[in-house]
């Protein structure tokens, strides 16, 4: 059985394109690019709450990181440097191979250098601190949104929801639909180019990940604004509303933007091949305050706002 230093140099270490200093030290050394601020974040994924136990291991690594992009994509950031702290029940290396080759696939696509972090054996779960760059001062934050601005949100959430779902029993989906929303489920695609192209244009930006009325509900409080959401512009057509409405683990992005920006936005969704759909607008209230309206102005309830750890 290879020992936790074997594991590492084996699955583990890539040199590092844009750190001083990578993999083999103590600790690694970074240099941010001139006029940038430096954006940091940490995401946990535990077995059993995040991750099924016979999830496959290579969609499992490529979601371990993507989770944390996402995390830079809604702040507007380039992800540059990642952390990788696991825990394994046993040095299972048919298991570590394949979750490594996902992991490093994710680090390829968004240029991302891993540049350390830590093993230990335990329960399965897997802790990342990611690092990124924004040019000063045009990080995209929670509490920028303003009053009677448009509400826009990114792709199709709900389908990981739906995905999640079938697994579990809750309900039977059928092709195309079944291939769709397990890839929505376990290869999720973090929207690092459009959170940099919205620096300028978008005042507020959240990703998803607990549900879009929960994530949607914590831009708000931090923007201490209420909003409108109009059901029938949500653009979920064949899927069902409520996945759509409280799913998590989609990672695409919620965004406020004032209405001069409308055009801009509709021409960067054809550029980058991304459906981007106004949905609503935000207006004075209790922070964090939701209204779902139907085609016809009615209230819509809504049994549940998203996923809770703790609820």
């Amino acid at each position: 059985m290879p020992s936790e230093f074997a594991l590492i140099d084996r699955y583990f270490r890539r040199s590092a394109r844009h750190a001083v200093l990578g993999v083999g030290d103590d600790a690694a050394i970074v240099k941010p690019s001139p006029g940038c601020e430096l954006v940091v974040s940490t995401d946990m994924l535990v077995e059993g709450a995040h991750f099924l136990p016979d999830a496959d291991p290579e969609n499992l690594g490529w979601k371990t990181l993507a989770v944390n992009v996402s995390d830079m994509a809604a702040m507007g950031a380039q992800p540059r440097w990642a952390l990788l702290a696991a825990a394994l029940p046993a040095a299972d290396e048919d298991w570590i191979g394949p979750f490594a080759t996902g992991f490093f696939s994710c680090a390829e696509r968004f240029n991302i250098d891993v540049i350390g972090g830590d093993t230990t054996r335990g329960p399965r779960n897997f802790c990342v601190t990611i690092c990124g760059e924004t040019r000063s001062g045009q990080a995209l934050l929670r509490s920028g949104a303003h009053l009677y601005e448009e509400i826009w949100i990114s792709g199709m959430p709900g389908r990981a929801a739906l995905g999640l779902a079938h697994l579990q029993g809750h309900l039977a989906l059928t092709e195309p639909a079944l291939s769709v929303c397990l890839t929505a489920l376990h290869r999720p695609q973090p929207r690092v180019e459009l959170g940099i192209a919205l620096r300028g244009i978008a005042s507020a930006a959240i990703d998803v990940s607990d549900g879009l009325l929960a994530d949607l509900g914590h831009l708000l409080e931090a923007s201490s604004l209420a909003a409108t959401l109009r059901l029938d512009l949500l653009p979920a057509p064949g899927f069902e509303r409520d996945a759509y409405l409280s799913g998590g683990d989609d990672y695409e992005l919620i965004f406020t933007a004032p209405a001069l920006h409308h055009g801009a936005l509709a021409e960067l969704s054809a550029t980058l091949d991304l459906p981007l759909t106004c949905i609503g607008v935000t207006e004075a209230g209790p922070a964090g305050q939701l209204a779902v309206l139907d085609a016809a102005g009615r209230i819509v309830e809504v049994a549940r706002r998203g996923y809770d750890h703790f609820a």
